[in-house]
């Protein structure tokens, strides 16, 4: 099974991060739907779009805020069809709760909204080429669409003030104060860890800074039998992680990936103090140059890789928390499976951005009956399933704070959601990403392992990696015109 956010955002099945999930370069899909003319279309009248229903254009008048679940379309008849990216939950020996189980769970409440769920593993690609020609259904996981296209494939869900009180990271699929998708999950960014292992090199501490992580590294070289570093190279969407721990995680500022990177010059310079992508990144130069990861970066394999770490042939790898429950399960050594704060300390206090995974998005073209029950099992699924809880991550419910067990190394982490771009500014970053060809936390697969290529070869030194990345980032400020700090 493969993954994508995290938050990286990540997809569990599509090879996508959510910290999370990795995507494809987002311009050239972007590129595409222009060569289809698909948005164009769309835009004109989306009864071109298909979808499934009666084919209609019309939107319900129905809004998140106002359904009561249990009361609310009770005597609504549907039959909906979820596009996902989850395959591992259609299949009957997966380790937690099943689509079958959920949607059964579901019936109990609401007998006559039928749910028939389609996965794939592919899906960052597949999503893509579906949306264009609306063949997807009822439901899907909105893939990697520019916030200005959100409207022409999917219906809101009402006003970001209104679902800010709702639910979690509300702004993350909203454009011009709608929202039109409601996340799956929540994650939270760190590191997985084998507890066995740390205790056996002599670590009785989390390291907080770099420095500590490295020193422990080298402390499990030496003590132990495990690779200290698993940097899951050969899969590629795995390095996209690294992406997703340069914004509040290492700055503590919940503002820095919207308002502050989008205008800053040079950003992955060195700030002398442990913090920002430039000691993110270093991070892995340095595990890797010291011989502290897998002999052959190359012959990495993500799914061997979830059983070593839980046997502990494997003592670390950065991915987002839904990799965890995947861990505990691949193995017979579940309680040695742990989750721990990424080592970057801010003015000595520890932060991990809170990130949502792929969202729900309902189909605009889908009939207006439809589309309301389709709200109405959004909404069940984010309020009564437990479904974030029971995949190790946060709640998507506005006043649901419980946090799963694997969070317990993150009792004294402050953990904070990127704030949103100002007004007029909410496509800037994706300009910005596209323009400088940088793709972070997009796909940005092929940069992160230029790292560990350049680390093992000893051919190019870290901070002529970081040279040429701020070239890029500034020149991109430049075509773009933005005002610089």
């Amino acid at each position: 099974m493969k993954k994508a956010s995290p938050m990286e955002h990540r997809c569990r099945d599509s090879g996508s991060d959510g910290q999370g999930f990795t995507r494809k370069d987002r311009k050239m899909n972007l590129k595409k739907i222009v060569a289809a003319g698909i948005a164009a279309v769309c835009a004109v009248s989306m009864a071109a779009c298909g979808g499934s229903g009666s084919g209609s254009s019309k939107v319900t008048d129905i809004q998140y805020k106002d359904i009561k679940l249990g009361q609310t379309g009770k005597d609504i008849k549907a039959n909906l069809k979820l596009f996902s990216h989850r395959t591992d939950m259609l299949k009957n020996d997966y380790p937690g709760t099943t689509w079958k189980q959920y949607i059964a769970e579901f019936n109990k409440t609401y007998p006559n909204i039928k749910v028939t769920v389609e996965a794939n593993s592919d899906y960052a690609n597949s999503a893509m080429t579906r949306l264009q020609g609306g063949d997807w259904g009822d439901i899907m996981m909105i893939p990697a669409v520019d916030r200005a296209e959100l409207q022409n494939y999917f219906i809101s869900y009402g006003s970001l003030g209104d679902m800010n009180k709702e639910i979690k990271y509300a702004v993350n699929q909203s454009y011009q104060k709608k929202v039109y998708g409601v996340a799956s999950v929540g994650n939270a960014s760190g590191i997985v860890y084998n507890k066995r292992i740390f205790k056996e090199a002599g670590i009785d501490k989390l390291p907080t800074t770099p420095k500590e992580f490295i020193s422990d590294l080298k402390a499990i070289k030496e003590k132990t039998k495990a690779t200290p570093l698993y940097t899951n190279y050969a899969a590629g969407w795995t390095m996209g992680a690294w992406d997703a721990y340069i914004g509040g995680t290492a700055t503590g500022d919940p503002n820095y990936m919207n308002n502050v990177f989008t205008h800053t010059k040079n950003p992955f310079k060195d700030p002398g103090d442990g913090t920002h992508a430039y000691n993110v990144y270093k991070i892995l130069y340095d595990a890797v140059a010291d011989g502290l990861t897998e002999d052959d970066y190359s012959t990495t394999d993500w799914e061997t890789s979830k059983n070593k770490l839980n046997s502990g042939d494997i003592a670390t790898m950065v991915l987002g928390s839904w990799a965890v429950s995947q861990i505990q399960s691949a193995g017979d050594n579940a309680k040695d499976v742990g989750y721990m704060p990424f080592p970057i300390s801010v003015k000595g206090k520890q932060y991990a951005t809170s990130a949502s995974d792929y969202a729900y998005g309902i189909n605009k073209n889908s009939s207006t009956t439809n589309q309301e029950a389709a709200m109405i099992f959004v909404k069940w699924l984010t309020e009564k399933s437990n479904y974030a809880y029971n995949e190790g991550g946060v709640s998507i419910a506005a006043d649901d704070d419980k946090l799963p067990d694997l969070y317990s190394d993150f009792k004294n982490v402050k953990l904070i959601a990127d704030e949103p771009a100002p007004d007029g500014e909410e496509d800037l970053f994706n300009d910005l990403n596209s323009d400088s060809e940088l793709n972070i936390n997009t796909g940005g697969d092929s940069r992160v392992q230029s790292i560990v290529e350049h680390a093992a070869n000893k051919d190019e030194s870290y901070n002529d990696l970081v040279k040429e990345w701020n070239q890029k980032w500034n020149d991109a400020l430049d075509s773009e015109g933005v005002d610089t700090k």
